[in-house]
């Protein structure tokens, strides 16, 4: 078979039909790819400007909270220093440690020293909030009293 100049023309024009449709596709693709890193880029702008102020969001409620906390740290410093309060922490002090000491009363002096150091980290304790707030609301004796009748029901149970 023999090539003549039409053949070699229609088959040099094929290749470049087909060059020239694939050019026009592949820019097609290319335009489709830059829309869609666009939109990738609009979104991720979004998410960022949405996370930055959601931050500032959170920065600014925790720079208020420890604003407060620093005003109510400094408002219990405040009340724990008026006048008689230096004593009645002391009284509840020295009754804690009463009622501990008549629980456990073989020996007057250490029995008096560890209860006292007891009350005296219970009352801490109880002023730092570790505590249940009905110590505060119902006096010193009341929440002994139930304190004790606590420790007597576990002895008993041990016996």
């Amino acid at each position: 078979m023999e090539l003549s100049y039409l053949g070699i023309l229609l088959i040099i024009a094929s290749v470049v039909v087909g060059y020239f449709i694939s050019y026009i596709k592949s820019r097609f693709e290319v335009s489709a790819y830059k829309k869609e890193l666009k939109d990738y880029k609009e979104h991720l702008h979004r998410q960022m400007r949405i996370t930055e102020e959601g931050s500032k969001n959170l920065e600014k409620d925790l720079a208020q909270l420890k604003k407060d906390n620093e005003n109510l740290r400094i408002s219990v410093k405040t009340l724990g220093q008026k006048p008689g309060r230096a004593e009645l922490r002391l009284l509840n002090i020295y009754d804690g440690a009463l009622r501990k000491m008549m629980l456990k009363a073989p020996g007057f002096s250490s029995a008096w020293e560890v209860s006292l150091q007891e009350a005296e980290r219970e009352y801490e304790d109880n002023e730092k909030g570790f505590k249940s707030i009905i110590k505060k609301v119902f006096g010193p004796s009341i929440a002994q009293h139930t304190e004790a009748s606590h420790i007597d029901k576990q002895k008993e149970g041990f016996n």
